[in-house]
């Protein structure tokens, strides 16, 4: 994805950053996690594009180059954020894909505004289970940005990113610790992607887990609609979730990505790509029948 695209919006005074192609069908709404950003989808939405879609990317409040708002960080801020820049830009419907938090927020997003939603794809998603990796969990006590400031300072990420090299060559795996990890943390020295980052995680998580569930209104999802996409390496969120969801949801598909972590989008964005265009145009020929 090119940064050169990104384009802004003001909504009620905060600016809200985004990537937007126009193409063919209707658009695919990418929905990246906490801590992330738009460039999250870079190889994503490359492929959407050049398959002719329209694709669109919204940064967070607070992530990326988007403004914090007015300090909620909660999912349903977050969903009615992302309504409020399908109005600005005139779009009616869109083929929802979140990741991680982001699929938190596409399935809030979903029960607020089912008219607006085609079809649903959760990649290695948040809210269905308490369940979560011990380094969230971590950066929500107090305290936590202290030490993020230190880990995210270059000298720091300078050596993690030598060690991710070494990792390579020695052929081990290394799920959840690899160069957009680090990239993570650098981004983390700025003091305004930080308080997002913290504020949005601790407006879902607490050191015991998961705190915010979307599976208390799972049945106003169409199952027939629904694509679930995991890692089954994740070292976030297991993929039990995952499997879980899909047996709450008969009718949905699932696909399990080998040798993956928490981006399997990122591992293996052919996979993904391929999974995600096929499940999408599925459901647009079922609903011109």
């Amino acid at each position: 994805m090119n940064t050169e695209a990104t384009e802004c919006v003001n909504l009620n005074g905060t600016d809200v950053s985004y990537n937007y192609c126009e193409g063919s069908g209707v658009p695919v709404l990418l929905v990246h996690g906490v801590g992330s950003s738009t460039q999250t989808w870079s190889e994503l939405y490359g492929r959407l594009t050049q398959a002719g879609r329209s694709v669109l990317a919204v940064d967070l409040f607070g992530h990326g180059q988007s403004g914090a708002g007015n300090g909620d960080y909660s999912l349903g801020a977050n969903a009615t954020m992302l309504r409020d820049v399908l109005n600005v830009l005139r779009i009616e419907q869109v083929h929802l894909v979140g990741h991680s938090l982001g699929g938190g927020v596409s399935m809030q997003m979903f029960y607020q505004y089912p008219d607006r939603i085609s079809s649903l794809t959760l990649i290695a998603s948040g809210g269905l289970g308490t369940e979560v990796g011990a380094s969230l969990r971590a950066a929500t006590l107090p305290g936590s940005e202290y030490v993020i400031r230190l880990i995210s300072r270059p000298e720091v990420t300078s050596t993690l990113q030598r060690a991710v090299g070494v990792l390579g060559v020695l052929g081990v795996r290394r799920h959840g610790f690899d160069d957009r990890l680090v990239q993570t943390l650098r981004d983390l020295q700025d003091e305004s992607k930080l308080s997002g980052f913290t504020n949005t995680l601790r407006s879902v998580i607490g050191i015991r887990g998961q705190r915010v569930s979307a599976l208390e209104r799972l049945a106003q999802i169409n199952p027939e609609t629904t694509l679930i996409i995991w890692g089954d390496s994740d070292p976030m969120l297991p993929s039990a979730h995952g499997y879980a969801l899909h047996e709450m949801l008969p009718g949905s598909r699932i696909v399990i990505v080998a040798n993956s972590g928490h981006d399997p989008h990122g591992d293996n964005p052919d996979l993904v790509f391929t999974e995600l265009f096929a499940h999408i145009t599925r459901t647009e020929v079922t609903a011109a029948l």
